[in-house]
């Protein structure tokens, strides 16, 4: 089969590799439908080392169930499936917790022999615990937006429910990247009363308003914390969800966030170092966030998608085959695209 791997930074490629197959009895192989560049997949991108044994690229996929091993119970060939950004056995302690991304007999796709989610197909461990039947045909005009469950939809509404977000609440969201808008829209289901989205790309802040966001603020640094402080009142946003990163953006959220509120973090963190230092512990400030465990929250959010009361596939802006996906990579790099997604 073709699969997208990353031999050196700027240096993506679609090869010949070795077709899945069955290797444990609760293993599955999926004939992928749909896949997409992940914000996450720019990091590696920028900065990889050359290597002679590439890494096989993606981690957000649905598809076809084309064969299971003998143990599979709860899937059988013909189903249409969404993959989580981790697979994981849904039984072990963590998982029984919600939180399949410390799962015991879990891992990343692309690694350790697993294939990943940019090509034609993969097989997916612990086939039961980590794939969600999805109730509609591979011709469906949903699958775009269905596809987010496998992260950022979730990695989205991870940082709201962290962030403890509730009706009526002030929120900020800091970030117009496809998560920072599934933030958005996650804030809006949970019932928040004001959604300030911090971002300065218009096309993006814009499909921010229409996924729920009640304010935009452009500036960033001290000009960007007035701006939130005046459109929440002096004091800033009760919950603050971030969504990038990047030091700036943490330092952003301490400048944003009320006193006594609370910080989720979400995006994949570039530093090491925290900025959260005595004057922050005086103001009573939550810090909480991490990887969100999406195949906690794919059965929940899964029902808003098939009703047509949210639409997060509207951040896919552009579409690539595999064999081009990239010129998609550069794209997203570029900040010509959004979020791309392949069809392979």
């Amino acid at each position: 089969m073709r699969a997208t791997l990353l031999y050196a930074a700027d240096d993506v490629r679609v090869e010949d590799v070795a077709d899945p197959e069955i290797r444990h009895s609760t293993d599955a192989v999926v004939r992928i439908v749909l896949s997409c560049v992940c914000g996450s997949d720019l990091w590696p991108y920028k900065s990889a080392p050359p290597t002679d044994s590439p890494r096989h690229m993606g981690h957000e996929f649905l598809g076809v169930v084309e064969e299971t091993g003998a143990d599979v119970r709860t899937l059988r060939p013909g189903d249409l499936v969404v993959a989580p950004f981790v697979y994981s056995d849904n039984t072990c302690a963590y998982c029984r917790e919600g939180l399949q991304t410390s799962c015991v007999h879990g891992g990343s796709w692309g690694v350790d022999g697993v294939d990943g989610g940019q090509g034609q197909a993969a097989r997916v461990p612990y086939a039961d615990g980590t794939l969600v039947a999805l109730p509609v045909g591979e011709d469906s005009g949903l699958l775009p937006d269905l596809l987010t469950l496998s992260d950022i939809l979730c990695t989205g509404y991870h940082a709201a429910r962290t962030a403890g977000v509730r009706r009526g609440d002030s929120v900020a969201v800091v970030g117009d990247g496809a998560v920072g808008l599934a933030a958005v829209i996650s804030a809006r289901l949970l019932g928040a009363e004001q959604i300030v989205l911090m971002g300065r790309h218009t096309a993006r802040t814009d499909l921010g308003r229409d996924f729920g966001a009640t304010d935009v603020v452009a500036e960033r640094g001290e000009e960007g914390i007035a701006r939130v402080k005046e459109l929440t009142g002096g004091e800033g946003s009760r919950k603050v969800l971030e969504c990038v990163g990047l030091e700036d953006a943490i330092r952003q959220s301490f400048g944003i966030v009320r006193d006594g509120g609370t910080i989720s973090r979400v995006g994949a963190p570039q530093f090491t170092d925290v900025p959260f230092g005595f004057g922050d512990f005086l103001r009573n400030i939550t810090l909480t966030g991490g990887v969100a465990p999406a195949r906690a929250y794919i059965e929940e959010l899964m029902p808003h998608i098939l009703d047509g009361s949210i639409r997060p596939g509207r951040v896919f802006d552009r579409t690539v085959g595999l064999e081009d996906i990239a010129d998609g990579y550069r794209a997203m790099n570029d900040r010509e695209a959004l979020k791309v997604l392949v069809r392979p």
